[in-house]
């Protein structure tokens, strides 16, 4: 009788070791000039569901993916296999995979657009951090959400990227973090949304944030005031402005994008409009909240976007850089900035309803749309934690609108103030997987959102 498998618990698994062991054989089994790229993702994450201060739903997932991309010449292929974290189990569906891929590349085409980097590289990231553990967690909310609505989703633990190609390159990246969203209702059904994301979990900060939230909870039982359309003086808070540029993001600071001209800052880079001198955007990496190489093996490294109002640079990957004869800077493959980082100005965080004075505050936006791409125009809704100030207070919730206006005019010439301190907010994607990645964002003082119906 044959002895049993037996998997490690991702608890254990020693990820970064396991990687290892996985490219070194793959880098032995090589036939004649093949070239294999690894691209590596795995996490250990609890997830948790909160419905009244309760939890509605709790669980844990543990999962591992590696993807081998072999070259030939000019001519590649993909596969994505699921990694159990048992060496002998994996080994052989590496070895298996392989075999597939050099079959599949005996019929391929050349790929004209092929373009990874050769040369050879170490880095490694990791950062340990301090999440809650779940039973602990659940005694936090409940004794924080005393008496409240409280409806939230948690999730934290590790998460894993690896890079290897059989040329030498070896890259690592392993953070713990968490990302926790919450919402207080109101019995009128309207709701203020709190999050609280990073690497050091501490009770006291978010009992303060639900605190700061409950105190303005009254605001909302107060009967809403209904806007007409039109341009009303507003702060924008670091969680609406995620979402405007979030949407403008994808193909907006794209080399791609710009060459077909089918960005939403095609008239930025084309010089055609400019920005307020304070706007300083970069895809920055020294905020450390996305790996440091990409799975073409190109090092990343970060990138001016836009400086002092002006375009710098465009995000490039290797294909792009290839088909338009430009310089790869390490982009990802959407060419997306998984780290997007606006600096700061000089309003406090104290000051901004007494510097708003009257008009509207924006805590977050919703279901962000272009109604007008070449001009960057964005829709979309005002929904919860949209409050009318007078005089410096918050005198009352605004009923739902739908805005419409550009991100041209927003950071042009409405913008008035930026805040002192940006505030990061990581990616809160679970969609297969936890994201990397997320902003550092400033609030925005501006003259005039336009609100539509």
């Amino acid at each position: 009788m044959s002895e049993p498998t037996v998997v490690q618990s991702a608890a254990s698994l020693d990820w970064h070791r396991h990687f290892l062991l996985l490219a070194d054989e793959v880098e032995r089994t090589q036939h004649g000039a093949e070239i294999t790229l690894l691209s590596f993702s795995a996490e250990q994450s609890d997830f948790i569901r909160f419905n009244a201060g309760k939890v509605r739903q709790i669980g844990q997932v543990s999962q591992g993916k590696l993807t081998l991309r072999l070259i030939d010449g000019a001519r590649q292929a993909y596969s994505t296999l699921t990694v159990c974290g048992d060496a002998g189990a994996d080994l052989q569906e590496v070895t298996s995979a392989l075999v597939t891929l050099r079959e599949a590349l005996r019929d391929a085409a050349d790929d004209p657009h092929l373009l990874f980097d050769t040369s050879q590289w170490e880095r490694s990231t990791r950062r340990a951090g301090k999440v809650p553990q779940p039973q602990a967690l659940v005694r936090t909310v409940a004794e924080c959400a005393k008496g409240l609505d409280f409806v939230g989703f948690y999730a934290g633990g590790t998460i894993v990227r690896g890079f290897a190609s059989t040329q030498g390159s070896r890259g690592w990246y392993e953070v713990s973090n968490f990302n926790f969203s919450w919402s207080l209702y109101d019995p009128s059904g309207r709701a203020i949304k709190t999050t609280y994301a990073g690497d050091h979990w501490s009770d006291a900060t978010f009992a303060r944030k639900v605190e700061q939230a409950a105190a303005r909870m009254p605001v909302l039982a107060m009967q809403p005031r209904t806007l007409t359309p039109g341009r009303y003086r507003s702060y924008l808070a670091p969680g609406a402005l995620e979402e405007l540029l979030g949407t403008a993001s994808w193909g907006g600071f794209s080399a791609r994008s710009q060459a077909t001209s089918r960005s939403a800052l095609y008239k930025l880079h084309a010089g055609e409009v400019a920005l307020d001198p304070r706007v300083t955007l970069t895809e920055d990496l020294g905020l450390g909240i996305t790996p440091g190489f990409n799975d073409d093996g190109y090092l990343r490294a970060s990138v001016p976007l836009v400086q002092d109002g002006r375009s710098v640079e465009r995000l490039t990957n290797a294909r792009s850089a290839r088909e338009y004869g430009l310089q790869p800077n390490g982009a990802l493959d959407s060419e997306v900035p998984a780290a997007l980082s606006m600096e700061g100005g000089d309003l406090a965080e104290d000051d901004i309803l007494a510097q708003l004075d009257t008009g509207l505050y924006v805590g977050n936006l919703w279901y962000v749309n272009f109604s007008d791409r070449m001009n960057c125009r964005l829709t979309g809704m005002t929904r919860f934690a949209t409050f009318w100030v007078e005089h410096g207070k918050i005198v009352a919730p605004v009923e739902a609108m739908r805005f419409d206006d550009s991100l041209y005019g927003l950071l042009g010439d409405q913008l008035e103030r930026l805040t002192a301190q940006p505030e990061l907010l990581l990616s809160d994607s679970t969609w297969g997987e936890r994201a990397t990645g997320g902003m550092h964002l400033p609030g925005l003082l501006v003259r005039g959102f336009e609100l539509t119906l």
